[in-house]
């Protein structure tokens, strides 16, 4: 595949937009070094045209408009470029893959390249029982250390035991960057006089003008539940400094759930369901059905991430918008963010060497052209891209994160079993059958648990 490259004014650094996470990933001493199974640069066999007939099984959740758009075309200049090589894809859902993957992992007949959510209730899991390849060796041969900045490896780096998060070994690597912040539909504000907003007290304005002039100022669906962690997280970014949510989300001993700007934007949360800035019966609707009413009319704004950047432009045009969250008690645009789910090389494989060859492919320069032209955000080189409409917002906004060291984490990532321990809180709490104070208990008993806090 031949793609021509050129360079916008936005200037943009992946390492400056998640570098800000790299203290922050875990406690303790240096990691354990060991590559363990993984071959060293020296054994790597660089050239996939020498590696004979090979049918390469691949698992991603690239399921959305500009997700499908470049996975396809880059599969297709794989299987051009290496006609020894064939690629069956295997497409699911986030929630399918995540339920699916561990008995894939384990089994007789695992595929050869996975997608595997990079915090410590599925990566750290899977690594701790030796279902994921060490990456080391294929790094140094491909020269993804100098491909991609160590902000982002740290993001998929895990010591050999999958404790320590941060540091040790590669476990995976990611195409693209992502944020969660506010979508809006500039022609509903327009109509209500109202600019996107700045601060969370013009965030609230707009929310209360919006029902008043009977239009639904949230559109939400919380059915699959990981959409409650991004709510909550935009309202806790308003609320928390970036050191908080940093310490709660990787999981740092000393940090606690129960602080007065936690129970701030818990009760906050709260306020918001109560007075009708949702829209009715969010629980019972799913993501996909939520980002389509609002580019469909029903709704003012939007919680979503970078990965809807395609989808939306389709449905909306020009009508679409992108801020980050407003700053309230924090001070700050925080933005919960990070990296798109990495490629990783199950350890049961039995073409390991073709695998890498595919993640080297699929991360290349020519590939972040390739992500950009399908309206995502590349994770590196995004300042070599050229952008318009959204998805030019999109890039200045991933840009300002990294400037101003504005993203914080996931707050799933904490434990190996916070994910669920935090969408059932959250689903709880939003439905009223937990109230603030029973909400943040839930969580702090895990967390304090967990870390020994």
């Amino acid at each position: 595949m031949t793609l021509s490259i050129t360079r916008t004014s936005t200037r943009l650094c992946a390492a400056a937009a998640v570098a800000l996470l790299i203290g922050a990933c875990a406690p303790g001493d240096d990691g354990d070094d060991d590559a363990g199974s993984a071959p060293t640069a020296g054994d790597v066999a660089t050239d996939p045209s020498e590696l004979g007939d090979i049918t390469l099984t691949v698992w991603d959740q690239e399921v959305r408009e500009g997700q499908t758009e470049q996975i396809e075309a880059l599969n297709a200049a794989f299987e051009e470029a290496y006609p020894n090589i064939t690629i069956e894809r295997v497409s699911r859902s986030t929630d399918d893959l995540r339920t699916t993957l561990r008995l894939a992992l384990s089994g007789d007949d695992a595929p050869d390249v996975v997608q595997a959510n990079n915090g410590r209730p599925e990566m750290g899991q899977y690594v701790a029982s030796g279902l994921l390849t060490p990456l080391d060796g294929y790094a140094e041969g491909y020269e993804w250390f100098d491909r991609f900045p160590e902000s982002v490896r740290a993001l998929a780096s895990y010591s050999e035991d999958g404790a320590t998060y941060g540091e040790g070994d590669l476990y995976g690597l990611p195409q693209m960057g992502e944020i969660v912040g506010l979508y809006y539909s500039k022609s509903k504000l327009a109509a209500l006089g109202i600019e996107p907003p700045e601060t969370t007290d013009d965030l609230v304005a707009a929310l209360q003008a919006a029902q008043a002039a009977g239009e639904v100022p949230i559109q939400f669906g919380n059915s699959e539940p990981w959409a409650g962690i991004h709510e909550f997280g935009f309202i806790q970014n308003q609320f928390s400094d970036a050191d908080t949510i940093r310490n709660l989300g990787f999981g740092r001993p000393g940090s606690s759930w129960t602080s007065d700007d936690n129970v701030a934007a818990a009760e906050a949360t709260r306020e918001w369901v109560d007075a009708g800035y949702f829209v009715e019966g969010f629980n019972g609707v799913n993501y996909d059905s939520a980002w389509q009413a609002f580019a469909q009319g029903t709704g003012v704004f939007f919680v979503g991430g970078t990965w809807l950047v395609a989808d939306l432009t389709s449905a909306m045009g020009d009508d679409v918008g992108f801020v980050l969250p407003p700053a309230g008690a924090s001070g700050s645009h925080l933005v919960t963010g990070g990296i798109s789910i990495p490629w990783a090389i199950p350890a049961k494989s039995d073409a390991k060497e073709a695998a890498a060859a595919y993640i080297d492919f699929i991360t290349s320069s020519d590939a972040m052209t390739a992500v950009t032209e399908a309206g995502n955000l590349p994770v590196i080189e995004a300042d070599q891209q050229t952008t318009t409409g959204l998805q030019s917002e999109v890039f200045a906004a991933w840009a300002q994160a990294g400037e101003e060291d504005l993203v914080v984490p996931y707050l799933d990532y904490a434990t190996e079993t916070f994910y669920d321990t935090l969408t059932v809180a959250v689903q709880n709490l939003m439905a009223g059958q937990s109230d603030p104070q029973q909400f943040l208990d839930t969580l702090e008993a895990e967390y304090s648990a967990a870390t020994g806090s």
